[in-house]
């Protein structure tokens, strides 16, 4: 597991290039075969991906790296599926989870078994792990019972539709929060007018972004913004300093997660469109 230091907002505007992208920008999380995590320090957020193959994946972690002997001891885990059909089995009980299903699983849980339905088209898991304070049951979200919101529109090229997966209108969570977001065909802006939010921190991992086609990951402090270039299933970390949003070259989706003091989707300081620099 990688582990991803935190950062004061001076320093991250002084950051070039290669700087950002090492700090905060997360390639290669979906490996054939493997799973792939990285710690990050920013509200102690574990963000991963999983692709099981032939053989299914257990989802375990060194005791030096968490303190515990299993990795759901203290934390809540998210499991969100944007690959083939596939499966998650906790503490022996199996969940058949498809394309853009998720699954909640609450602290306490021993084992979590990974696997796809076919190793021809794997299942590829998407995973978000926080600091939990109580157990609470797993629950499987279908792609169905997601809460949908529509918002934006085609002449703010924003249109897109927010799906709240992990959420408290849908299941019960300690802080985890997590959705995914899909723009409209001539759509590209995401999250435009921007925000912060001071009491958490946030993760987006971009999907379904054409082979031939970039977003430009807008960071960094209002007044100091910054952008990475991000392809096809790559993830940035946003901490809470920094603005989270995007235009792409094309439409594409975003899964969103987020930790912190607490689970209001709408606790957010917005960015007024003319202090942007």
């Amino acid at each position: 597991m990688e582990i991803r230091q935190p950062m004061h907002p001076d320093n991250g505007r002084n950051l070039d290039t290669e700087g950002l992208r090492r700090e905060f920008l997360i390639p290669g999380l979906f490996a054939s075969g493997a799973v792939t995590l990285v710690y990050s320090h920013f509200d102690r957020i574990i963000v991963g991906g999983a692709v099981p193959t032939s053989a299914s994946l257990s989802l375990e972690v060194k005791k030096e790296l968490i303190g515990s002997d299993h990795l759901l001891d203290s934390r809540e885990l998210a499991i969100l599926n944007l690959g083939g059909d596939g499966s998650a089995t906790i503490d022996g009980k199996e969940y058949s989870l498809g394309r853009l299903d998720a699954l909640y699983v609450g602290k306490g849980a021993r084992s979590v078994e990974l696997a796809s339905r076919e190793a021809r088209n794997p299942a590829k898991f998407y995973l978000l792990s926080g600091l939990a304070h109580k157990e609470l049951p797993t629950t499987l979200i279908c792609k169905d019972k997601a809460k949908r919101i529509k918002t934006g529109s085609p002449e703010e090229c924003n249109a897109r539709t927010i799906n709240q997966v992990i959420h408290p209108d849908v299941v019960k969570s300690c802080n985890l929060c997590m959705g995914f977001t899909c723009l409209e065909p001539g759509s590209v802006w995401n999250t435009m007018p921007c925000h912060t939010h001071e009491r958490r921190m946030e993760v987006y991992f971009y999907f379904d972004v054409r082979p031939t086609a970039v977003v430009f990951h807008l960071m960094g402090a209002p007044s100091e913004t910054r952008h990475i270039v991000v392809r096809n299933e790559q993830a940035v970390i946003s901490p809470s300093w920094s603005i989270h949003s995007g235009v792409g070259t094309s439409n594409y989706s975003f899964v969103w997660g987020m930790v912190g003091e607490n689970q209001l989707f709408n606790d957010m300081d917005a960015v007024s469109m003319d202090i942007l620099r």
